[in-house]
């Protein structure tokens, strides 16, 4: 692991009054741990009360049982693994919720996942559609006006579909226990050569459907792939290592709301080996769906999470940088160091590999049970 002089400093600006919880590894317990972050120190809070992430978060109040845990000093958080901080959560995401990113998916779609193809569609694709689509409310009746028109001009598309529909395209992102956390390397399949990061904000929700906090991830996203079929969407967005969340969960408390998410502001850094620097940045203004409408649509009468979940809300990010060769676009190299960060959230920091190099995951949710059993915590 990378050391946290490499990595920065992953803490929000304004750490000292934030409700933080995470989860590192434990050596010397053979598994993971719950800690509250207090003053850049963590503390392991894991008990018969609080086994888990989910057990937390299933609080009435989880940044005021937050603070009340006791927990054992396990030093800086320098020196400590961080795992993703989510546990028995299902791993959910939502899709093309920027009008940016609506328009990138659906010049995938039309490239057939040639990314050769994608400047020339690229340039011809907003004059066709006519209107700037960040302007119409997805499922309204100017949005389905606006449907009429474009599958009149042949330029509708699947991803229009969930972009400007009343249905939001929500997915299973990873398994429960399969994401990674800050400092990890973060993966992307070998036969993949247009792909990118997908910086975003993840909010944890509990079984209630309450969202109780919110969090750093990166969605990565196989272009080439998912653009020769949505069908393909599990392979290009399901994989070893393929979902980073982190570093830590920010819990909903009277200086953090989910009002605060909703004018979030999420930047990107992209460092390669070989010289190559890309930034970006997202506004939680410009999200089509509110994400509390995300949420209804992922979770309710229609579907239960009896362990919560967490979901990815979307970005708006879709980097059309050229990188190797002109008019390819940009792709990741092996070895990329990616930065996702937001004033009040911290920084998530990753290295791509190709997720056949990436370790394994090795340590489910039955091996997470028999730790805690070991341990006297269930």
């Amino acid at each position: 692991m990378p050391s946290e002089a490499t990595l920065g400093d992953p803490l929000p600006r304004d750490a000292d009054r934030a409700a933080l919880v995470g989860r590192v590894w434990r050596d010397d317990l053979g598994g993971p741990s719950l800690v509250a972050i207090r003053g850049g120190r963590a503390f392991d809070i894991t008990s018969r009360a609080l086994p888990t992430m989910r057990d937390l978060l299933e609080q009435d109040d989880p940044a005021t049982a937050l603070r009340a845990a006791e927990g054992e000093d396990l030093g800086d958080i320098s020196g400590l693994r961080l795992l993703a901080p989510a546990d028995l959560q299902a791993i959910k995401a939502c899709g093309v919720t920027f009008a940016d990113s609506l328009l990138e998916r659906v010049i995938e779609e039309m490239a057939d996942g040639d990314p050769s193809r994608a400047n020339d569609l690229r340039a011809g694709l907003s004059d066709r559609l006519g209107v700037d689509l960040g302007t119409i409310r997805p499922g309204s009746a100017e949005a389905e006006a606006l449907k009429a028109t474009l599958v009149a001009r042949g330029v509708w598309s699947q991803y229009m579909e969930v972009g400007l529909g009343p249905d939001a395209e929500v997915f299973t992102k990873a398994q429960p226990m399969s994401a990674v956390g800050h400092g990890a390397e973060i993966g992307i399949l070998r036969a993949s050569a247009w792909n990118n990061p997908e910086p975003e904000i993840v909010l944890a929700v509990d079984s209630r459907s309450r969202i109780v906090g919110a969090t750093l991830g990166n969605d990565v996203n196989l272009r080439d792939i998912e653009g020769r079929s949505a069908l393909l969407l599990g392979r290009a967005k399901d994989n070893t290592a393929s979902a980073a969340i982190g570093p830590f969960i920010r819990l909903f408390d009277a200086d953090f709301t989910l009002d605060d998410i909703r004018r979030a502001e999420v930047m990107l850094d992209v460092v390669g080996a070989d010289g190559f620097h890309m930034t970006g940045r997202s506004s939680m203004t410009r999200i089509s769906r509110d994400p509390a409408d995300l949420v209804s649509a992922a979770m309710g009468a229609h579907h239960q999470y009896p362990d919560g979940m967490m979901l990815y809300l979307g970005t708006m990010f879709a980097p059309v940088q050229d990188r190797d060769t002109p008019g390819m676009g940009f792709t990741h190299h092996s070895g990329d160091r990616v930065t996702i960060a937001s004033p009040t959230l911290g920084r998530l920091v990753n290295t791509v590999r190709h997720a056949e190099d990436c370790a394994p995951w090795r340590f489910g949710t039955a091996d997470l049970m028999r730790n805690l059993a070991r341990r006297r915590l269930l």
